[in-house]
């Protein structure tokens, strides 16, 4: 998924600057340019939409791989279906996780500190919860 985030940002940069990219020196102002908001808009989209994709396949798969002996194929799926079934408290997850890894970040990341274990434990009760076995381990 990175490498076609990647691609899919080269496209949009090629799109929206067709005459050449920005100078290192310049590159902010060019981005954040207010003529460049239809720029901003769509490449916020694009970035949400691989940000969507990897919360779905990643918010229950990881925790299940430590979990339960499994392959990654097996586990994206599980957690794909879990976002499918669950739609409204997982959009409420992922923007709880965006909103507190962002207010962490604020002070140098320190905040990760607190917040990144805080937050390991409560995904790994939202796997438990979320997905159920039929043995019990």
């Amino acid at each position: 998924l990175e490498l076609l985030w990647g691609r899919a940002s080269l496209v949009v940069f090629a799109v929206f600057f067709n005459t050449g990219m920005p100078s290192t020196t310049g590159v902010m102002e060019a981005i954040f340019n207010a003529q460049n908001l239809e720029f901003l808009l769509v490449y916020a989209m694009v970035g949400g939409v691989f940000a969507a994709l990897v919360f779905a396949v990643s918010v229950v798969s990881i925790p299940m791989i430590l979990d339960r002996d499994t392959d990654a194929i097996s586990a994206a799926i599980t957690s794909i279906q879990v976002v499918f079934v669950n739609l409204p408290v997982m959009l409420l997850w992922g923007a709880l996780l965006t909103v507190l890894v962002a207010v962490a970040l604020i002070p140098a990341g320190l905040g990760l500190i607190v917040i990144g274990p805080w937050l390991g434990y409560a995904t790994w009760h939202a796997y438990r919860g979320s997905v159920k076995w039929l043995d019990k381990v």
